[in-house]
């Protein structure tokens, strides 16, 4: 089948500003899958094509979604959009944070001057300020802004000294990355003895001062996917004071919890929430949920082998 049998229908739908949210969502991570693949196939560039195209749209939300995929996809040819968007001061801030981030993951050294010009800038967005991390491949299927803590001596760190890294803000930002990381790895799979007990050190982690450092401790719930973090994602979710990056994050990770009792019916009640990007959010995050009470195997409309060949 041609590229564009494989590419052009997920972009025409990711690109469409009238198509509901969660068809773009699920086309983006289709693309995302088509842009990530190693090696590179003939669908990899027309697919971060794609997902560069609708950096148009007026949501903050789906551009910050993009920027992370493109980041994911491991390819070169996403750099130029992403430098694009962190250059760009009129972006939301969630989004270049993602970008920055994006272009970290990429291991592109050719961006650190102007990830550096933007660290340095006192009038640049906190969160964006904040970004200038090193990201590496981890054992998820993510890339993190920081390696997990190493063990010393064949001996685990232990989850007391891992939250107190985590919540000492005297520590670099990097370092308390690594401690949270560390602690995420204590709780997967979820039936090890470590996991409860390092998903509430990691729920502290909602008190620290940064919304950058608290959206990530709510994306990291999206990835372990366990029923022991959802009192402290409702919590935050509910609270309107809080920044809604870290409410959008928390409102996407409950999606992923959403075979469990009660959590869609606590999404329900923030489909009017006053924030664009958190009621979008909940729209994501309850497809989410009856996806994941489908059973299915990856949340997205990945061609299948007859389709994408």
């Amino acid at each position: 089948m041609a590229v564009d049998d494989a590419v052009k229908p997920l972009r025409d739908v990711l690109t469409n500003e009238n198509a509901s949210l969660a068809a773009r969502f699920r086309a983006l991570f289709s693309l995302k899958h088509l842009a990530s693949q190693q090696p590179a196939a003939s669908e990899t560039i027309p697919a971060i094509e794609a997902i560069a195209a609708a950096f148009t749209s007026p949501s903050a939300l789906l551009k910050h979604e993009l920027a992370y995929c493109l980041g994911q996809s491991g390819n070169d040819a996403a750099i130029p959009y992403l430098r694009a968007v962190i250059e760009d001061r009129q972006e939301d801030a969630m989004c270049r944070h993602e970008a920055a981030e994006a272009l970290g993951a990429l291991n592109d050294a050719g961006s650190l001057p102007l990830l550096k010009e933007r660290w340095q800038d006192e009038d640049e967005e906190e969160v964006v300020r904040e970004t200038f991390e090193q990201l590496k491949q981890s054992d998820f299927a993510s890339i993190d802004p920081a390696p997990p803590l190493a063990s010393q001596a064949n001996a685990k760190p232990s989850i007391p000294d891992l939250q107190q890294t985590l919540l000492d803000t005297s520590f670099p930002l990097f370092q308390r990355y690594r401690a949270m990381f560390a602690l995420r790895d204590l709780a997967s799979p979820p039936d090890l003895p470590t996991a409860k007990p390092a998903i509430l050190a990691l729920a502290e982690g909602f008190k620290d001062p940064s919304a950058l450092f608290r959206h990530e401790i709510a994306f990291v719930f999206g990835q372990l996917s366990h029923p022991a973090s959802i009192p402290s994602l409702v919590e935050c979710l509910s609270d309107t004071k809080e920044a809604s990056m870290v409410r959008h994050e928390a409102a996407e990770a409950l999606g992923s919890l959403g075979e469990e009792e009660g959590v869609e019916d606590v999404l329900k009640k923030f489909l009017n929430d006053p924030e664009q990007v958190v009621r979008e959010s909940i729209v994501v995050a309850l497809d989410m949920a009856d996806f994941e009470r489908s059973g299915g195997m990856e949340y997205a409309t990945i061609p299948s082998q007859e389709v994408a060949a």
